[in-house]
């Protein structure tokens, strides 16, 4: 018999994926503080690789330590340019300034997840994608913003790709489960092998 899945995450979007792919699961969002563990490994040079698959070992075992007999979840996604770590925006105007860096260069999001089964972890997997982005011009950046700061304002690199935030990109090299925040068919596969999921 399988056993329970949770997903340690509030985002919406990596529930939707297991939930559109039939996999059966509950969500219990962990809280950490990212901001002070980000803080405490940059200062010792950690890639972000690195950062991201901490922050997602972490969410992972919060949760795992409650119920000691789920999979358990955990995820993060970190956006790297040229080796430097970029957050989700703090204002419409910290989002203009991360875009403005961007734009006309290219850089990577990292996804990571790892599995977590009584309080250890059992898998683990950062997937990446290469993006460029195109040379916006400053009026297009603003308006950009300010018509989807509701929607941007938790997304790392302040953009969506299935959203508005398409236009802002010439290519994307990798996989697109990647760019939502999940390396989800490879997890997806694990689950698989381990016999969690029906194939």
């Amino acid at each position: 018999m399988s056993q329970p899945i949770i997903l340690a995450s509030g985002s919406s979007i990596r529930a939707k994926l297991l939930q559109q792919a039939a996999v059966p699961h509950s969500v219990e969002t962990a809280r950490i503080d990212e901001e002070m563990i980000k803080s405490a490994l940059i200062a010792e040079e950690a890639p972000p690789r690195d950062i991201a698959d901490t922050l997602a070992e972490m969410k992972a075992r919060k949760i795992s330590d409650k119920h000691p007999d789920a999979l358990v979840i955990g995820c993060d996604q970190v956006l790297d340019h040229r080796g430097k770590l970029l957050s989700k925006p703090d204002s419409q105007e910290d989002a203009i300034r991360q875009l403005a860096q961007l734009r006309g260069d290219r850089h990577m999001l990292l996804s990571a997840a790892v599995i977590c089964e009584g309080g250890k972890p059992i898998w683990r997997h950062v997937g990446q994608v290469r993006l460029r982005m195109r040379d916006i011009s400053d009026s297009y950046l603003n308006d950009y913003v300010t018509r989807n700061w509701e929607s941007i304002r938790h997304a790392v690199g302040c953009y969506k790709l299935e959203e508005e935030g398409s236009r802002l990109f010439t290519s994307i090299e990798g996989d697109y489960f990647h760019v939502l925040g999940m390396p989800f068919l490879e997890l997806l596969n694990y689950l698989a092998l381990r016999g969690d999921l029906a194939t």
